[in-house]
């Protein structure tokens, strides 16, 4: 249903035929219908394999789909060959041996949009790009937000930030980007989406990006940020942060307390044997803390006075001291006879408890549900996982498990408080019973359901509209697709309830791209540019509209299933949008208002000379809307005065 959308003819195999179809259209979509196996290569000859431009081998049986890839690249070497298969491994020996070769594991792929979903978040998504995370973030803003009533739309675009929808109080959500009004201002009530760069790439990404003239502010925000890591809100901050990290690893607490109170004692005692005994130097004293800490009286008491004139308060100390080292040794013995049992036996170690609130539970532990585990995981978000089936201990050992019949662990997961509730069983049905068992034990929770049938997800979409369905094969259609036609996709995200796939292009010759302006690629093909690379050079987040792209450069965007359908053929939308040049208010303005026209508009520099040269004068370049008020701020940086004219060239509507 996706490649029909891209215009092209559609080829398919499959056996048996089906007896109903899933999507009742889809025989009158499909150029050719061959009933065989698709490792035959008969078969393949019959649906015309020779003269196809990519393979889609997306069977259920990751083997069939292995065979079959084999049989073609033997009928032809050149076509492209995207395939259904979760053995990472295979897959990378697999492209290096097949070439053109890529791989996807249809139920896996979604996992990250359903771990997204269960945070209940106004975060949407995370983007891995190298060494570089990114998050999408779509924020309500409300009375006390500090954009409302100050920012207009497009001063929140930064060198770490780019808006992706603004969303009126009342207004339906957009269907592509760039929907929204520059100049309009941010007002309450307000949904405002955006990607930005995240942790201290923030900070770099902002200092490569500021020019040479904005110099003494990046110091003065390294310098509060210094200040800012010395403060002591900052320090309390960490160790909370770190403190809760621990929070399934009892052992860990036990040993930071142990140690604390061992450490807190060693100082202490060194400055009272100091202050109390001025006969002997720093060392001296804080080896007999130590010493009396490990119960050595004789030796203690032997150093500081042989008469044996011990004062009482010092008698005491030294018998607290030696209970509290006794205790702690005991302590440390316990923790190292667990480590090197566990290491000696691989005795599988006692997971940790319940959350108490706030936390989010997993019913399934399979491939996807072991997906949304580990991503949950890494974002140390609270979790409780769920299944049916004893889970290897090896897996997530400091995830909190539950292991028994799914209807009866409801009861077992304090679903009362939790946070969300993420159904990703194998099957639907027990999905859909869950997450109505679920609801009416917490009707606060989120709920999140996984499904595979297009028609059951739309039902159920319909009938549970507090519900989060989402359709792993409806997801990972759009990102085999895009693969299908030479892109690397490398995550998808759900935002404005539609898929926006992360897709990376190396530009070629004769690509569609090559020589076109990053504003052009926004505006005319509706997607966002997040990461722009040339050959030998690092790469820059969020890249200016002006880069022009050469062949080579590496470009990341964010697109949806219809803005790659246009780059595919290369249609972009119009430009319907020229710049009124009225007045240059000095000398200096000419020569800078020519070099901003030029490297904005994309013109030749010449032609920006001649318009500034014969003021008043239209530019005679047509542009999108955006790209030609930001032409416009610009100019009025530069001191030269404009308006934009709307129309087609040569007749204007002012």
């Amino acid at each position: 249903m996706v490649l029909k959308g891209f215009g092209v003819l559609v080829s398919a195999i499959t056996i048996p035929q089906p007896e109903s179809w899933e999507m009742p259209t889809l025989p009158d979509l499909l150029d050719d219908l061959v009933i065989g196996d698709c490792r035959q290569p008969d078969c393949l000859e019959n649906a015309n394999v020779h003269a196809c431009r990519a393979v889609l081998l997306v069977t259920s049986d990751e083997r069939v789909n292995i065979e079959a890839a084999f049989a073609i690249r033997l009928l032809n070497p050149d076509v492209r060959l995207v395939v259904r298969s979760s053995k990472q491994n295979l897959n990378a020996l697999l492209g290096q041996s097949l070439g053109n070769f890529v791989a996807f594991e249809a139920s896996q792929l979604p996992a990250s949009a359903f771990a997204i979903a269960a945070l209940a978040s106004e975060i949407r998504g995370f983007i891995h790009l190298g060494d570089h995370l990114l998050r999408v973030v779509k924020v309500s803003i409300d009375d006390e937000h500090r954009w409302r009533d100050l920012r207009l739309l497009h001063e929140l675009n930064s060198a770490t930030r780019r808006l992706l929808s603004h969303i009126p109080s009342g207004q339906p959500l957009p269907t592509e980007f760039h929907q929204w009004e520059p100049d309009a201002r941010v007002r309450a009530g307000d949904l405002v989406a955006y990607i930005e760069v995240t942790g201290n790439l923030t900070e770099l990404a902002a200092t490569t990006s500021v020019p040479s003239s904005s110099s003494r502010g990046w110091l003065d925000r390294l310098w509060q940020g210094r200040r800012q890591l010395l403060s002591g809100a900052y320090l309390r901050r960490k160790l909370r942060e770190f403190w809760q990290s621990t929070a399934q690893q009892q052992t860990k607490r036990v040993a930071i307390i142990v140690g604390s109170v061992m450490l807190s004692l060693l100082v202490c005692g060194t400055v009272i044997f100091k202050l109390t005994q001025p006969g002997i130097n720093w060392l001296q004293a804080f080896y007999t803390a130590g010493v009396m800490l490990l119960g050595s009286y004789d030796t203690v008491f032997g150093i500081l006075s042989p008469q044996d004139s011990i004062p009482l308060w010092m008698r005491l100390m030294n018998l607290s001291y030696m209970m509290a080292g006794t205790a702690s040794i005991a302590v440390l013995y316990a923790l190292l006879t667990e480590t090197l049992l566990a290491a000696k036996f691989q005795l599988p170690k006692k997971r940790p408890s319940l959350p108490p609130q706030d936390h989010v539970v997993l019913i399934g532990l399979g491939r996807v549900g072991r997906r949304v585990a580990t991503f949950l995981q890494q974002i140390k978000h609270p979790l409780v996982g769920v299944s049916n089936q004893a889970i290897e201990s090896s897996f997530l050992p400091q995830m909190p498990l539950v292991v028994n019949e799914l209807t009866s662990t409801l009861s077992k997961v304090n679903l009362a408080t939790a946070k969300s509730v993420v159904l990703a069983t194998d099957d639907e049905m027990a999905n859909l019973e869950l997450g109505l068992m679920a609801r009416a034990a917490n009707p606060n929770c989120a709920l999140v359901i996984r499904t595979f049938d297009t028609r059951f997800s739309a039902s159920i979409d319909r009938l549970l509209p507090f519900a989060k369905v989402l359709c792993a094969y409806d997801l990972a259609a759009e990102a085999f697709v895009a693969a299908a036609f030479g892109e690397r996709v490398l995550n998808l995200i759900r935002l404005n309830e539609q898929t926006v796939l992360v897709t990376e292009y190396t530009i070629a010759s004769n690509d569609h791209l090559q020589g076109h302006l990053l504003a052009e690629i926004a505006y005319g093909y509706g997607a966002v540019p997040i990461l722009h690379q040339r050959s030998h050079e690092s790469a820059r987040l969020m890249p200016s509209d002006d880069i022009r792209l050469d062949v080579g450069d590496r470009l990341v965007v964010l697109a949806t299933i219809n803005s790659l359908q246009q780059i595919e053929h290369g249609h972009m939308l119009p430009r319907q949008w020229q710049i009124c040049l009225d007045q240059a208010l000095s000398k200096d303005a000419l020569f800078d208002g020519a070099t901003t026209i030029a490297r904005i508009s994309g013109c030749s520099l010449a032609t920006a000379r001649d318009c500034m040269n014969q003021l008043p004068s239209v530019l005679p370049v047509l542009l999108y809307k955006h790209q030609a008020q930001r032409l416009t701020r610009q100019l009025r940086k530069a001191q030269v005065l404009a308006h934009l004219v709307s129309g087609r060239r040569g007749s204007f509507e002012f």
